[in-house]
């Protein structure tokens, strides 16, 4: 029996109120700099004030959806943490760079010419800094987004969080090991302050308030009032707060995106190219040969294609200077993040009668779990 859920006027539209706020974001960056500017200096060891405020609007609303007894079921999953693992950390490092490599030092090299003076005072080939951008991205995996994603896509939130828990602790120790390999850095410098920061704000801090929040509405109020009326009023809140953020990361870049239109193109293709890569290979072949059941398979696959792009930025603003084409690069990986992955959860949810737990006769079917 396939469940149906009727979408409201936001799910259902979507993509067009994505499009619009970028729009936006990018009209307002061009009207009011001097604004954007200023909010995007409002930030804490690279962690911006004004998009934590809209993520965490964003997360609270799953996390207080969370049956946390589902937690400790899916810890104790060890396929879909594994192939997470794999991906982000013996894959997608190596595909970057040779992804990178390819466009951006052979096919688009003739149309980034020039040098640059990098943090170090050394002179160095544009294209090589965009290289580097690229690589600080593709060893930097999701922590926080993808429950965003997990949740739009019907996936296990559960999983989820266990997954992001896991990969935030691994990224501790592999970070500047793979960072240092593939860069040539002998010393390549950690971001904590950045990784900390922000799995504590992004994650933390909503899956507090959801826990503790959850705990006294049920206590006080019943489970039935929490699900036909708590959650109902609730519902809009994580969309919104995406599409906040939409229009505050472009307004911030929005003169980035003005002034260098066919660098950030040239830049953006790999990057694109890697993330379908990447999500292909976790959701159409690994988790279909692990046997996957859907509400793993999604979160599984896309926190391996999406990236931690404030810890990205941050190590190229250390490593290269903020001004640097590594920076820039990992700036194409902020615009072009939002656009792709809600793209991807369409695609999971189109095919999820792939996996043995949905039977589907719609594109928009939920998977019976």
């Amino acid at each position: 029996m396939v469940v149906k859920k009727k979408m409201s006027l936001f799910e259902r539209y979507l993509t067009f109120w994505v499009l619009l706020c970028i729009g936006a974001g990018i009209f307002l960056g061009r009207i009011a700099p001097g604004v954007a500017i200023k909010l995007d200096s409002l930030s804490i060891y690279n962690v911006s004030i004004p998009i934590a405020i809209c993520l965490f609007f964003m997360m609270y609303p799953i996390m207080v959806k969370i049956d946390f007894s589902e937690v400790v079921k899916a810890a104790k999953t060890p396929k879909p943490v594994g192939l997470t693992l794999v991906i982000n950390w013996m894959i997608k490092p190596f595909t970057m760079y040779l992804i990178a490599s390819f466009f951006l030092g052979h096919l688009f090299k003739d149309f980034l010419p020039g040098t640059e003076i990098i943090k170090s005072g050394q002179q160095v080939e544009l294209w090589r800094s965009y290289i580097a951008g690229a690589i600080l991205l593709g060893i930097a995996p999701c922590t926080a987004m993808v429950l965003m994603w997990s949740y739009l896509a019907k996936g296990n939130d559960g999983l989820t969080l266990v997954m992001v828990a896991i990969n935030s602790l691994t990224m501790l120790f592999l970070y500047a090991p793979l960072g240092g390999f593939l860069l040539g850095v002998n010393a390549m410098p950690i971001p904590w302050e950045t990784i900390l920061l922000s799995v504590t704000i992004y994650v933390a801090l909503p899956l507090a308030c959801g826990y503790l929040s959850r705990k006294w509405i049920i206590n006080h109020k019943g489970m039935e009032w929490f699900n036909t009326k708590f959650l109902h009023r609730l519902t809009p809140v994580s969309l919104t707060a995406l599409l906040a953020t939409l229009i505050l990361l472009f307004s911030f870049k929005g003169e980035v995106i003005i002034k260098n239109p066919l660098t950030i193109f040239w830049i953006a293709v790999p990057l694109f190219i890697q993330t379908i890569l990447i999500f292909i290979l976790g959701y159409f072949i690994l988790a279909r040969i692990l046997k996957l059941s859907y509400h793993d398979a999604a979160p599984s696959a896309m926190i391996g294609a999406s990236n931690h792009f404030e810890v990205a930025i941050a190590t190229a603003t250390m490593l290269f200077g903020l001004s640097s084409g590594a920076a820039l690069a990992t700036v194409v990986g902020v615009l072009i993040e939002v656009p792709v992955m809600l793209m991807l959860v369409s695609v999971c949810k189109k095919y999820c009668y792939l996996f043995k737990d949905c039977r589907l006769n719609s594109p928009q079917c939920i998977p019976v779990k």
